[in-house]
C-alpha cells in the first residue's frame, strides 16, 4: 500500500486524472455535493489516517467556490487524521491582489494564504505565481514551479528563423529574461500603460522587431487585451509573426473573440485551468507530468528545484 493518497476537487478533474495516470495510482474517493442553497458538502470515502494527502484543485473561476471547496476538503481530511495535507494548486487565484497598489484596497493573496494555512494545509505546490513574493505570505513550504519548462521545447520545435523574446509589460521583464537566457535569444519590451483593471493601452516597443518572429511571455492571459494589442503593435513595427506563451489561460470576457480576430498568430497555454471554448489559435500543453513528478519528489524527499535547473 502506498503511504500517500491523491484527491481531486471539481475544478479540473481531467488534469487530476492525468497526474494520477503519470503516478500510476488511482484518485482516492471523495464525494462533493452542494446543498440547495449552494453550500458545499464533502465526505471522504476512505480512510486517510496517518497518510500524506495531496489535493489537486486550482482556484480558477468560479474562484470563490473552488477555493471554498479546497478549504472544506482540507478540513475534512484534517479531521480524518491525515498525516499531512499538500494542496496542489496549479493556478493560485487572487494572486493579482498581492500589494496595496491604491489606498483602502485588500491584499487578497495574503488573505487566501492565511485561509489555506488555517484550514490545515501543510504545503502548497503551485505553478507560476503572479508575483514571487506571494511565497512569503505563507508560513509553510511553497513550491512555485516554473511554467517555462513546458514552453521551451515547444518554442524550439517551431524552428523560427529569427526569433526574439518579448515581455508584454515592464513587470514581466524578469520572466521574459529567464526565457531569453534559456533559449539564447535577445529580448524586447512592450511598454504598456494600464488605465484600469483589464484595460491596457500599448505605448511603444523597446527594441527592434523588424523581420523577427516575436514570442510574448507572460504568466497568465485574462481578457487578452494586453496580448492582442501588443501583437498588433509588434506587427506594425515589422514583426513577421507573434506567438504568446502564457501559463494560465484565464480567458474571461471577450478573450476568445479577441484572440480569433486579433493579430496574435498563436497562443500557447498550459492546462492549469480548463478551457471552456475551442479556438484554432490556441495550443494547450499539459502540466500533468511535471506536477506528477513534483508530487513524487515531495513525497520521497527529493529535490524539486533540480527538475528546473540545467547544467
Amino acid at each position: 500500500m502506498s503511504n500517500y493518497m491523491l484527491f481531486s476537487g471539481t475544478a479540473n478533474p481531467q488534469l487530476s486524472q492525468a497526474i494520477a495516470d503519470y503516478l500510476e495510482m488511482p484518485l482516492s474517493g471523495a464525494t462533493i455535493n452542494r446543498f440547495s442553497d449552494g453550500e458545499i458538502n464533502c465526505q471522504i470515502a476512505e480512510s486517510v489516517r496517518g497518510k500524506d494527502v495531496f489535493i489537486i484543485q486550482p482556484t480558477c473561476a468560479p474562484a470563490n467556490a473552488n477555493l471554498m471547496e479546497l478549504l472544506i476538503m482540507t478540513d475534512a481530511l484534517k479531521r480524518s487524521s491525515a498525516k499531512s495535507i499538500t494542496a496542489v494548486v496549479p493556478y493560485y487565484g487572487y494572486a493579482r491582489q498581492d500589494r496595496k497598489a491604491a489606498p483602502r484596497v485588500p491584499i487578497s493573496a495574503k488573505l487566501v494564504a492565511d485561509m489555506m494555512e488555517t484550514a490545515g494545509i501543510t504545503r502548497v505546490v503551485t505553478v507560476d505565481l503572479h508575483a514571487s513574493q506571494i511565497q512569503g505570505f505563507f508560513n509553510i513550504p511553497v513550491d512555485n514551479l516554473y511554467g517555462a519548462i513546458l514552453f521551451i521545447d515547444y518554442i524550439k520545435s517551431k524552428n523560427f528563423e529569427n526569433p526574439v523574446i518579448a515581455s508584454p509589460d515592464i513587470g514581466g521583464v524578469a520572466r521574459a529574461r529567464y526565457f531569453a537566457s534559456r533559449l539564447g535569444l535577445d529580448m524586447v519590451i512592450v511598454d504598456k500603460r494600464r488605465e484600469r483593471a483589464n484595460v491596457a493601452e500599448v505605448m511603444n516597443v523597446i527594441g527592434d522587431v523588424e523581420g523577427k518572429d516575436v514570442i510574448l511571455i507572460d504568466d497568465m492571459i485574462d481578457t487578452a487585451g494586453t496580448m492582442v494589442k501588443g501583437a498588433a503593435a509588434l506587427k506594425e513595427l515589422g514583426a513577421n509573426s507573434v506567438m504568446a506563451c502564457c501559463t494560465h489561460p484565464v480567458l474571461s470576457g471577450p478573450a476568445i473573440e479577441r484572440i480569433r480576430e486579433g493579430a496574435l498568430d498563436e497562443l500557447v497555454v498550459s492546462d492549469t485551468i480548463p478551457i471552456a471554448h475551442e479556438c484554432d489559435k490556441i495550443k494547450v500543453l499539459s502540466t500533468a507530468n511535471m506536477l506528477g513528478e513534483v508530487i513524487r519528489r515531495v513525497q520521497n524527499n527529493e529535490s524539486v528545484n533540480s527538475l528546473f535547473v540545467t547544467g
